[in-house]
């Protein structure tokens, strides 16, 4: 995913730059496209008096931006490379906050005739037996790389598909789009897509195998790798993030009575 640090500032909530108590977190399209963070950064800084910007991007340029120093902590979701980047001595732990689950969208016709289907990679099967229009993110991201796994587990290999896959190298939001203009198959984020306001004619046709699970988690960049990270601020957050209150403001929120996520922070 091309993008440059100017465009990945998508959010930033805080009265200046130069704010004392200001940090830079790296959250992925899919928890800005939810709509939590309109309600989460409101309260920390009534809380905390933390200004909080957020740097929008998928899971891959978060982790990159970590790895470089540009912000204090990150907020994604695909363990394997959360973990490879606290391994790497880029942050200092990973600590789980909240989860939901992938689902899959399609065209409420459902012409690949997923709906019912036992186990997600039977639903992925029939999508590419039946050659179905179907949009990747293919941007990097913990969505796009939990995509690919299960093409893989499926016995699949989306470099091999032909032009019915569609891979747009996009956010959640932008890539959601594309698939309604389409009509087109598409894995997203449960609460992205509730969030989602153009569906058109697609519809959640499968969800609830337990391949889907979703986690989230914080890392805060390491210190010790790059010293002008707000170390004691993000120690700040993280204690918020972890406490009751936000367990509260994160359960509670939903939309047309739907739950988005579930707060599991220990």
């Amino acid at each position: 995913m091309k993008q440059t640090l100017g465009l990945a500032i998508l959010a930033i909530f805080a009265t200046g730059i130069a704010h004392a108590d200001a940090l830079r977190m790296a959250v992925t399209t899919s928890f800005h496209n939810s709509g939590l963070a309109e309600v989460l950064l409101p309260e920390i800084k009534d809380d905390l008096g933390l200004e909080v910007q957020l740097l929008v991007v998928g899971t891959g340029q978060a982790l990159k931006l970590g790895q470089a120093g540009d912000v204090d902590a990150i907020l994604v979701h695909s363990r394997a490379s959360e973990e490879a980047f606290v391994a790497d001595g880029y942050g200092t732990h990973r600590r789980e906050i909240m989860y939901n689950d992938f689902v899959l969208i399609g065209p409420a016709a459902d012409p690949a005739r997923i709906q019912g289907a036992a186990e997600v990679t039977d639903a992925l099967s029939a999508i590419a037996a039946g050659e179905a229009s179907f949009v990747s993110r293919g941007d990097d991201s913990g969505t796009h790389k939990k995509e690919v796994s299960l093409w893989t587990g499926a016995g699949l290999d989306p470099d091999s598909f032909g032009p019915w896959y569609r891979a747009v190298g996009s956010g959640m939001g932008a890539a959601l789009n594309t698939a309604s203009g389409l009509d087109a198959y598409i894995i997203s984020d449960r609460a992205s897509w509730l969030n989602f306001g153009n569906k058109g004619d697609l519809a959640l046709l499968f969800a609830g195998d337990p391949v889907l699970f979703n986690q989230y988690a914080f890392l805060p960049v390491d210190p010790a790798r790059h010293p002008h990270v707000k170390a004691e601020l993000v120690n700040k957050l993280e204690g918020w993030l972890t406490s009751p209150r936000a367990a509260a403001l994160i359960d509670g929120y939903m939309i047309d009575g739907e739950t988005l996520f579930v707060f599991n922070a220990k």
